[in-house]
């Protein structure tokens, strides 16, 4: 993973509902296209372990523009959270306010060419899981999926 230090705007381990077992990890790299992406994912030590069922990939837009190392918040105090809006049709909540402190990143998921929305994903600091919820309109969703997570380590 070393050799995408550069590359890397988010990462760390996702948990189930107890905030204790591991559930997944998530890695937001920023790779020049979708042949990149997929060795990435595949070539991720983890992957290779077997520790993963399943593996979502998906291009990203970054609407806060920085890393999570660059959070003003920190890494550490409050409760973190993966929130993944997956949906079709028309998109939703692609304006953002950069002044939202509790913002670690933020943006579309989109098709493989970067045309077609599929939903929005982000990392949030909030007090609970349905506060993390609403910072996407949940009639615009499929589904809107919440997992506990935590800074991973490096860049630093």
């Amino acid at each position: 993973m070393d050799r995408y230090a550069t590359k890397m705007i988010a990462r760390g381990p996702t948990f189930a509902g107890d905030s204790d077992t591991p559930s997944g990890s998530v890695h937001i790299v920023d790779l020049p296209d979708a042949a990149g992406a997929r060795a990435f994912a595949f070539d991720e030590p983890n992957y290779q372990a077997g520790v993963y069922r399943d593996v979502l990939l998906r291009r990203w837009r970054n609407m806060l523009g920085r890393t999570m190392w660059d959070f003003p918040g920190g890494r550490t105090g409050g409760n973190r959270y993966l929130v993944l809006g997956l949906s079709t049709g028309r998109a939703a909540d692609l304006a953002v306010s950069t002044e939202r402190d509790d913002l670690i990143a933020y943006g579309p998921l989109l098709s493989d060419d970067g045309t077609t929305w599929l939903g929005t994903a982000a990392l949030v600091r909030a007090t609970d899981p349905d506060t993390a919820r609403a910072i996407l309109t949940p009639d615009r969703y499929a589904d809107i999926e919440v997992h506990h997570w935590q800074f991973g380590g490096r860049p630093s």
